[in-house]
């Protein structure tokens, strides 16, 4: 296919995926040069590609973070359309079965059953691509980091990444969606992360907790901190805009769980319905004065030239249950996050602390 429609095709492929919901808002796209690979073209081809995208605001690229999906009201125009299409193709099957001495009644009692049976197959053939390790969880820099180095780690391996907040790598794992989650929900009660939340979403299962790094989170702001917000109590001031982390990140969960010690009521916070997917896109709106603070990694601060106020140490964990620890590419993985000069990388990136990297603890 010549390379001038050939762009067109992986530009219709990415935003196919962007409106059937397989690729969310701060989801990064595979390198250029994975790409190039992946459909046999020239660089030129898939940046163009990409320039595309970007046209449609559907996807953004940063110097040193990869081309991402955006927040955009894009897809909110495309989904009517495609509603409508399907609208048009029920109806003319619907008109078809009328006609053939079908009741309204036997459609809908068969539909019911061949929906429930499609969800039932869709349960149980989430099959994981050869030679790809997939990814659901909390963002992380480090994450990223690691995702376009796999085939480094992991010769001719993939490892795809889906941000979608610790609980929801957690439940990707029970749905077997995910072969290893990213996680860092904190449990106040047993001053623990993220053993409560396994135990209660994958019950009965033994499951390996593999420290990728201790994360510095903060509160994020315009450089010199002008409003001089330090503390939790600075977010209820009236001049203080925030931005949030989505419901189910463990951002979100930390927070929700100080607010409580503190006796602060979300609703006196401006900003706080507000919600971002990634700690990148905190960052930006700070960056770009639609907020004034946010919370986020020191290391997301840094890119993006803001100011970075520490709130809390916390620990990232790689998820992996026991049936999945023979997985090759999460065995090259683990021996990769035992090598001092990977710990090196990592610290390098900025707001990560590596002592325990590599380590293994096991949930029951």
């Amino acid at each position: 296919m010549p390379d001038s429609y050939l762009y067109q095709q992986i530009a219709e492929s990415i935003r196919t995926d962007i409106i059937q919901g397989r690729l969310q808002p701060g989801d990064r796209l595979p390198s250029v040069r994975k790409m190039t690979k992946l459909w046999n073209c020239t660089p030129g081809t898939v940046q163009r590609a990409y320039q595309e995208l970007a046209k449609q605001h559907l996807v953004t690229s940063r110097p040193g973070q990869g081309t991402r999906i955006t927040d955009t009201p894009l897809k909110e125009k495309i989904m009517p359309l495609q509603q409508a299409m399907l609208i048009h193709r029920a109806e003319a099957f619907l008109l078809e079965v009328l006609t053939s001495g079908y009741t309204i009644s036997d459609v809908e009692q068969t539909f019911r059953l061949a929906l429930d049976r499609w969800k039932t197959v869709e349960r149980n053939t989430s099959v994981r691509p050869k030679n790809t390790l997939r990814f659901v969880g909390s963002h992380d820099l480090a994450v990223d980091w690691v995702a376009e180095n796999f085939d480094n780690i992991s010769p001719n391996s993939t490892l795809t990444l889906n941000f979608s907040g610790s609980l929801g790598g957690l439940i990707a794992l029970a749905e077997n969606r995910a072969d290893i989650a990213g996680s860092h929900l904190w449990d106040d009660d047993n001053k623990t992360y993220n053993k409560a939340f396994i135990r209660k979403l994958l019950p009965g299962k033994r499951v390996a907790l593999i420290t990728l790094a201790h994360r510095r989170l903060g509160f994020i702001t315009a450089p010199g901190n002008p409003l001089a917000i330090n503390t939790i109590q600075d977010l209820v001031r009236p001049e203080v805009h925030f931005i949030n982390r989505q419901t189910g990140s463990g951002t979100r969960v930390w927070l929700d769980i100080m607010l409580e010690k503190a006796n602060i009521e979300p609703a006196q916070i401006k900003g706080y319905l507000t919600e971002k997917f990634t700690h990148s896109e905190v960052a930006r709106v700070v960056a770009e004065k639609e907020a004034n603070v946010g919370i986020g990694l020191e290391a997301t601060a840094l890119v993006f030239g803001l100011n970075f106020s520490l709130l809390t140490l916390e620990r990232y964990d790689l998820v992996v249950p026991e049936e999945n620890i023979t997985i090759p590419q999460i065995q090259d993985l683990i021996h990769w996050l035992s090598l001092p000069e990977t710990k090196l990388a990592i610290r390098d990136l900025g707001g990560y602390e590596t002592d325990q990297t590599g380590t293994i603890q096991w949930v029951h």
